[in-house]
């Protein structure tokens, strides 16, 4: 008897450049992806691995071989999975990564925290955000260099599986944090991920933007972070230095640095100063200042027209 087909991997080869951009576009797809270099420090040679739940359509192909488009005259391998956990199956490239006193780990590599640091597991799923990538990494090595400050009231703006929100517990314990995301999945994920990790305390928002009632209701905020997309985060820029508070930090992440003129000119437009970059392969990291005084949008910020901001990243 033949084993029950549980899911089904596509690959493709790929290149590294083409790898670092893959992940802001994953909320567009049904599957996970991962990337892998299989040529030892090679940039033209990577691979591409799509698990699905069902199998990969005409669509589903075109799809996956347009964010490799090195790729193009490349065959995808598909191939079926029998009864196993395509999740775990997906996460078997994730080593541990480490940003300051941060690890984070997967379930087929659990690793010890560093002295005085903490291990967050966060596994590969519905939501973005695993730590691997270089926005969500810099961001965790951004709050890292955040330690000395203090913060009372953070909010997380799109928190994909809730890593952000996490470390800002651990470093502020005695703050309020609230995690938001667009994606009801990605709020069921931090739940989840927030008991795997034994974090209590941080309040979980589904909202479009920055101005729902809820997060409007907890403002001003002394630390903001969002990690989404350049083009969300320069039409959010107005809602985002609304809730901050006088002087309050802002970290940002998901934008490419041929992006980051356009991101840091429409939030110093809202009286915010920039502070400090990190710059890791085509990807920026930043952190302003708010304004001395809180910023009031002169109209009310349009929430419509966002070209789809992602998960957590």
């Amino acid at each position: 008897m033949s084993a029950e087909i549980d899911s089904w991997k596509v690959s493709l080869p790929c290149t590294r450049a083409e790898a670092e951009a893959i992940d802001a576009a994953m909320i567009e797809i049904d599957a996970v992806l991962m990337t892998t270099e299989t040529v030892e420090d090679d940039v033209e040679h990577w691979r591409l691995d799509a698990y699905l739940e069902a199998e990969p359509d005409a669509a589903m192909l075109a799809a996956l071989k347009a964010l490799v488009p090195s790729a193009a005259g490349a065959e995808p391998v598909v191939e079926a999975l029998t009864a196993q956990d395509w999740v775990t199956l997906s996460q078997e490239g994730l080593e541990p990564i480490r940003e300051g006193r941060f690890v984070v780990h997967t379930s087929a590599h659990p690793i010890e925290a560093p002295a005085g640091g903490r291990a967050f597991l966060i596994d590969a799923g519905r939501a973005f955000g695993t730590g691997h990538h270089a926005t969500t990494s810099g961001c965790l090595a951004m709050l890292d260099g955040l330690a000395g400050k203090r913060f009372g009231n953070i909010i997380d703006v799109g928190t994909g599986t809730g890593l952000l929100a996490f470390a800002g517990a651990h470093l502020w314990p005695d703050a309020a944090i609230m995690a938001t995301d667009i994606d009801p999945a990605a709020i069921d994920v931090t739940r989840e991920n927030a008991v795997a990790n034994g974090i209590a305390g941080v309040e979980l928002i589904v909202a479009d933007g920055a101005l729902s009632d809820a997060i409007t209701a907890r403002a001003p905020y002394d630390l903001v972070i969002a990690n989404i997309l350049a083009g969300p985060l320069v039409s959010m820029a107005p809602e985002l230095a609304a809730i901050a508070g006088p002087n309050a930090t802002i970290v940002l992440a998901g934008l490419l640095e041929t992006q980051r003129a356009a991101v840091v000119t429409a939030f110093e437009a809202c009286g915010c100063t920039l502070e400090a970059v990190d710059r890791r392969g085509d990807w920026t990291i930043l952190r302003l200042a708010a304004g001395a005084t809180r910023y009031v949008p002169v109209t009310p910020p349009d929430p419509k027209g966002r070209d789809g901001w992602a998960l957590d990243i």
